[in-house]
């Protein structure tokens, strides 16, 4: 069967901070062969798959030559025969062989690596690119782009407590016109920060790298930002915010702003954003509470859930389990879906179904540590997510994804359809008719 896996292996790469990675590469008997790389998080969730690195001295102890000897052993070992047609099947088989429910022995970053690189195996078997292969003749869209213009955070040396500032052109009618426009918010923000002296380089995903001093400083300035490249705040261009609250989380059911030498309760905190989205043209939410407050997080829900995408990503962590649970308790509209973080690709298709089975949105999402691969860029159109988040519009890891999304519109034709407002939860997909 031209599908069966003939070889795995892996070899040691380096991401975007210059860090080892895992790359892994799938042969089939048919001679088709995949590859990918796992990407790295520096904001992560205590629920999510877990990497395998080597500690010590070497690389800060970041190697991952364990994960790799992984790979090239016991992996390829137990995956000699499968077939990478059947991912579910074959995902199943690297979950039992780990043995743990957070994939700790062998790697979240070996698994997902291994995974993905079959699925690119099956899909050139097939001679389809990958989101064709994902999408099998239904018709998908081309997702709707979150991409950071300031950088803040655990992705900026904590300078802003708010981890990315984004910003969403939900009204485009292409993923092309949705990347110009953001081109011309991101050069405008660039050439503002750098008159008012608030410019400091740039951030872990390619954002400007601020100096404000204060949070709200970002989100006026981003306004203006928007206003300054020819377009309407709130009409054309939106913001999105990735709060990751669980790096401001200081115990005891209180968070920390850090910048403003402030410390909030969860009623506080919720209010905090709440005025932020009352006064700004913000659009998207993540994490506005740690990853273990479901209550807060119903709280922020009710707040202003009815018309703002209210994402989980460290509170959900990729799992159909966690978003389940998250909607019986009227907690979040959406679900962040990082392949990494599931440690495999059928776990996080699971949680993607799961939130589109509640009429959630989701978005695909790469993580500050990546490499060239453009995985995500096939995942989120082949499983029809509506949304992908990259990080910002420079840097050579960042365009290859939004690059790729270009290729694929195009290669789409006439059948090519923006995701645009369809992208969101009803309720805020309603607002913006």
């Amino acid at each position: 069967m031209k599908t069966t896996i003939t070889a795995v292996r892996a070899r040691q790469v380096w991401d975007s901070r210059g860090r080892p990675t895992v790359e892994a590469e799938v042969a089939l008997a048919g001679g088709a062969t995949g590859r990918a790389c796992a990407p790295a998080g520096a904001s992560r969730g205590a629920h999510e798959a877990h990497e395998l690195r080597d500690g010590g001295a070497r690389f800060g102890g970041l190697g991952v030559d364990r994960a790799v000897a992984g790979v090239n052993g016991e992996i390829a070992a137990a995956l000699a025969g499968a077939d990478a047609a059947d991912q579910a099947a074959l995902d199943a088989r690297l979950e039992a062989l780990d043995g743990t429910p957070n994939l700790g022995r062998l790697g979240g970053n070996a698994t997902v690596a291994v995974s993905l690189a079959a699925l690119h195996a099956a899909a050139a078997a097939e001679g389809l690119p990958l989101w064709a292969h994902l999408a099998q003749g239904r018709k998908v869209r081309v997702p709707l782009p979150e991409i950071q213009i300031f950088g803040g955070g655990a992705h900026a040396g904590r300078r802003t407590d708010v981890q990315d500032f984004m910003v969403m052109v939900p009204k485009a009618d292409s993923v092309r016109e949705a990347l110009e426009v953001t081109a011309d918010v991101f050069h405008a923000a660039g050439r503002l920060m750098a008159e008012t002296g608030r410019l400091a380089g740039a951030a872990d995903e390619g954002g400007w790298w601020p100096a404000f001093d204060s949070n709200e400083d970002a989100l006026q300035a981003l306004t203006q930002s928007i206003e300054r490249s020819g377009h309407r705040p709130g009409e054309d261009v939106f913001i999105s915010l990735d709060i990751a609250a669980n790096e401001l989380d200081v115990g005891g059911g209180r968070y920390r702003l850090g910048l403003e030498t402030r410390e909030l309760s969860t009623a506080e905190m919720v209010e905090q954003v709440a005025d932020w989205v009352r006064r700004y043209p913000i659009l998207s939410i993540e994490d506005p509470v740690s990853q273990d407050d479901l209550d807060g997080f119903g709280q922020a829900t009710r707040a202003y859930g009815d018309r703002v995408q209210l994402i989980g990503d460290d509170i959900l962590v990729t799992s159909a389990e966690r978003v389940r649970r998250a909607a019986a308790a009227g907690a979040g509209n959406a679900v962040l879906v990082k392949v990494n973080q599931a440690g495999l690709v059928s776990r996080a298709k699971a949680a993607l179904d799961a939130a589109r089975a509640l009429g959630w949105g989701a978005i695909v999402s790469a993580r500050s540590g990546e490499t060239e691969d453009v995985s995500i860029a096939h995942l989120a159109t082949g499983w029809d997510a509506g949304q992908i988040k990259v990080g910002s519009f420079a840097r050579s890891e960042r365009m290859a994804k939004w690059n790729e999304l270009l290729r694929i519109e195009e290669a789409m034709g006439a059948d090519a359809v923006f995701a645009g407002p369809s992208a969101f939860a009803p309720s805020v997909a309603a607002g913006l008719a």
